[in-house]
């Protein structure tokens, strides 16, 4: 199993060049020692995570459009017909396979004589080995490794999953790690602690497509070494996978304030920047359920109609739903612009003095995934020419 989030080696090996047919290797090698291997698929014209058991399963040649409320994605002439990672991000983060939608936490049933027996909930899955987490995916990650810290349920599955990272050569329109430090590129020392143990760079030419690899685990370095083409890496090699992080930054243009964000948020409650960003959502919870950090839940009771059997299960929850906010006499934030500026203020406000981080990676799926296309970035800048910051 991969190695417990946050756990090092002592040094990390030197990077070495995987072909096609290594990663082949490393994914089938995960799958024969019980991993549930999962990566990016292309279901219904959507390149979402899904179950892999090649490089053929990967969305080979595939490319997003990611923006304002919009999603597409198709096969291109303008990338390689090999290149598996020529996308910006799945559609959704992979915190589903640590914290699931829907989750049960156990189950009571009435015995003969009236008396109640309470089961546990199932045996967990298999462990996950996730191949291709994006860096803002393994930011968000790591952000939910401490809001989540005393989840037992999320801390077994993270602790058992082997992590494999691929850097960033094509981001979207609506994305802006830059601005909030989480890519392109993934320094070793954040990905070992965010909880990866390999960290792939995609390099496509003529001759096909071959992967920079950047053990950051001990569990890392023993995959690779199992590998029978890889080779090491060459000063080109290196200087390519800068190449490509380096093209993938300067693509992006959308900012984000990080730094004078939380004061933004926090001291201009009343702004009528928030009423007029609000008058086009529709408070469908798309952002929160896309979002890579919001692990705000629910529990809810499920009984028989015989009353022999109940069931209590978690379930993704949202602060744009009117229900999240009741408590006796009504909810709390009964205004669309209320429920607007708690999910802000608490990812960009409160979220640095709880977790010591943004709850905001920079990924965009916020922004792709609004059906209004409401962007953050933008009301945050009408905040600032609002009240002059």
């Amino acid at each position: 199993m991969g190695a417990p989030v946050g756990s090092t080696t002592s040094a990390s090996p030197p990077s070495s060049v995987l072909s096609a047919g290594d990663l082949d290797a490393l994914i089938g090698g995960l799958a024969e020692d019980g991993y549930r291997v999962l990566g990016p698929t292309v279901v219904d014209a959507v390149i979402d995570w899904g179950p892999v058991r090649s490089s053929d399963d990967l969305p080979r040649g595939w490319v997003d459009d990611q923006r304002a409320g919009r999603y597409r994605a198709e096969p291109s002439d303008a990338v390689h017909p090999d290149a598996a990672f020529a996308f910006a991000s799945p559609a959704s983060a992979p915190k589903r396979w640590f914290l699931p939608p829907t989750e049960p936490l156990f189950r009571a049933t009435r015995r003969p004589g009236g008396s109640i027996a309470f089961l546990p909930a199932p045996d967990p899955d298999p462990a996950v080995a996730l191949v291709g987490v994006r860096g803002c995916d393994l930011a968000a990650l790591a952000v939910l490794d401490r809001a989540l810290a005393a989840d037992p349920a999320f801390r077994r599955r993270r602790d058992a999953a082997f992590v494999v990272a691929v850097e960033c050569g094509h981001p979207a329109d609506s994305c802006f790690c830059p601005s909030a430090g989480t890519g392109p590129g993934i320094p070793d020392e954040a990905a070992a602690a965010a909880g990866a143990d390999l960290v792939l760079t995609e390099l496509v030419d003529e001759a096909g497509p071959r992967y920079l690899a950047r053990p950051v685990s001990a569990a890392g370095a023993e995959r690779v070494v199992g590998l029978g083409d890889r080779r090491p890496a060459t000063p080109a090699d290196i200087d390519g996978a800068a190449t490509v992080v380096a093209s993938a930054r300067d693509a992006i243009t959308r900012t984000l304030p990080f730094a004078s964000a939380p004061a933004l948020v926090r001291d201009a409650p009343e702004a009528a920047a928030w009423d007029q960003t609000v008058e086009a959502c529709l408070l469908c919870g798309n952002c929160t359920m896309a979002c890579p950090t919001c692990f705000c839940t629910s529990v809810h009771d499920r009984t028989d109609v015989a009353g022999t059997t109940a069931e209590r299960w978690r379930e993704w929850d949202s602060c744009f739903s009117l229900a999240f906010s009741e408590l006796h006499g009504g909810s709390v934030r009964e205004s669309p612009v209320s429920r607007y500026r708690q999910w802000l203020t608490h990812k960009l406000g409160m979220w640095p003095e709880q977790f010591g981080s943004s709850g905001c990676v920079g990924c965009g799926r916020c922004i792709t995934w609004c059906p209004a296309g409401i962007d953050l970035t933008r009301h945050v800048a009408a905040l600032a020419m609002e009240v002059g910051a």
